[in-house]
């Protein structure tokens, strides 16, 4: 965050973001949220919960000459660990070696984590800087997900400067595959207690089972 930062919202929003704020009519309000004390500079144990629960983070980052690139990092919930509360690591896997993360951070720690949950439509803006740790054995055991198949290459600690929760206004309500898995199965099991029971009052009943489709 620049050292003439007022508020931590001041990531963010620039003179020159307020001034368009200013013309578009929603600066009062955000004018109003800075002095109630602006964006969250420290990891709550909810936003804690909400990292932890999260398989998938889209990290931002942008090379010397300001030209962006957002890469997309997965893995088992968990696999983003609060390490404290101002502070997210994660292991960092092989992938098509072209290193556009690595090279930017190297010449611009200035990062951004994008945390989007369809199921609950809640998504997290974190504003921050970043850095590689290579050949870091020991923090690269605590970062690993126990049984994931996949080759850890370096870490990636980012440090927090503030935070913002979105309303869950447009985003569309998505379920992933072991969610979906998951609630088929608890409907075919309920379907088949259903069937017993239908089968069981029939032969009380003397009732003819139905013929089986």
């Amino acid at each position: 965050m620049s050292s003439e930062a007022i508020y931590s919202s001041d990531v963010a929003f620039t003179p020159t973001v307020k001034s368009i704020q200013g013309r578009k009519g929603s600066r009062d309000g955000y004018a109003s949220m800075e002095e109630r004390g602006s964006w969250r500079t420290r990891i709550t144990p909810d936003l804690a919960a909400f990292i932890r629960n999260q398989t998938s983070v889209f990290l931002a980052t942008a090379n010397a000459e300001g030209q962006p690139y957002i890469q997309h990092r997965g893995g088992p919930a968990g696999f983003l660990h609060i390490v404290d509360d101002s502070t997210i690591a994660f292991a960092d896997f092989a992938g098509n070696r072209q290193y556009i993360t690595q090279g930017n951070l190297s010449d611009n720690p200035k990062a951004y984590l994008f945390l989007i949950d369809y199921r609950t439509r809640q998504r997290v803006k974190l504003w921050g800087e970043a850095q590689v740790v290579e050949g870091d054995s020991e923090l690269m055991a605590k970062l690993m997900p126990a049984n994931y198949r996949a080759r850890p290459e370096q870490a990636i600690i980012f440090k927090l400067s503030a935070w913002d929760m979105n309303c869950p206004q447009h985003i569309p309500l998505r379920f992933d595959a072991a969610e979906v898995e998951a609630i088929v199965a608890e409907r075919d099991e309920r379907i088949k207690t259903l069937e017993a029971e239908v089968a069981r009052l029939r032969s009380i009943q003397g009732i003819p089972a139905a013929p089986s489709k």
